[in-house]
């Protein structure tokens, strides 16, 4: 497993055995941790891919970092919504820089996030749904930016996992997810799990056999 700095951004780069133009995992962090979180989860999901953990690019503080800035209110989570746009775009021509690199099956990732992570997924798939295979959100909750065109995501998969005791985005969050996306896109799988602000055991087994069946459709 490699660090790499591209362009912006840094990442751990944890490539198969074969081919060379191996589907991408793309695995997003969540607000205060960092590149070395989620890339522990890759020998548990599918052997096939190519996995490519980023660090969000704002510093937190030592090995801390967020994807935008966020201010926690006795009223919930305040976002800083321009630099959330800042880093929408910013994350979308890290992919392209990826895609041109790596040129992987499809010319095209999959994205999984946690938490904010999952948010950077959500925007990424409202905003560039060509760039992607399908998502997984665990833990997270819809942005206010939602597709102008919901037959744009109407044919890319996704997966919503979240824990019924999630102190920090409560499991309104994924219903509400569920809720919106059930209306709009044809591929959807949500479970929820006795869990706090986590990704369950049974949750990883679910996204092995999601992916068990979605990585070979993305070599098409």
């Amino acid at each position: 497993m490699l660090q790499r700095r591209h362009l912006s951004l840094t990442f751990l780069d944890l490539a198969p055995a074969a081919p060379d133009n191996a589907p991408i995992m793309m695995l997003l962090h969540g607000y205060g941790s960092n590149e070395k979180d989620l890339i522990q989860l890759a020998p548990m999901l599918h052997g096939g891919l190519r996995y490519i953990s980023v660090r969000a690019p704002h510093t937190l503080d030592l090995g801390m970092f967020g994807w935008f800035p966020l201010s926690f209110t006795p009223t919930g989570i305040a976002v800083d919504y321009v630099a959330a746009e800042e880093a929408r775009l910013q994350f979308i021509s890290f992919i392209h820089d990826i895609l041109a690199e790596y040129k992987p099956a499809g010319n095209k990732v999959f994205l999984m996030g946690f938490s904010q992570g999952a948010v950077m997924s959500y925007m990424t798939a409202f905003s560039e749904p060509e760039l992607l295979h399908g998502v997984i959100a665990c833990s997270g909750q819809l942005p206010d930016m939602r597709p102008k065109d919901d037959n744009s995501i109407k044919k890319l998969p996704f997966l919503v996992l979240h824990g019924i005791y999630d102190d920090i985005l409560q499991i309104a969050k994924g219903r509400a997810a569920n809720e919106w996306l059930e209306e709009r896109v044809n591929d959807l799988t949500y479970s929820e799990y006795p869990i706090a602000h986590q990704i369950a055991d049974k949750g990883i087994e679910l996204i092995h056999s999601w992916l068990e069946k979605r990585a070979p459709e993305s070599l098409e």
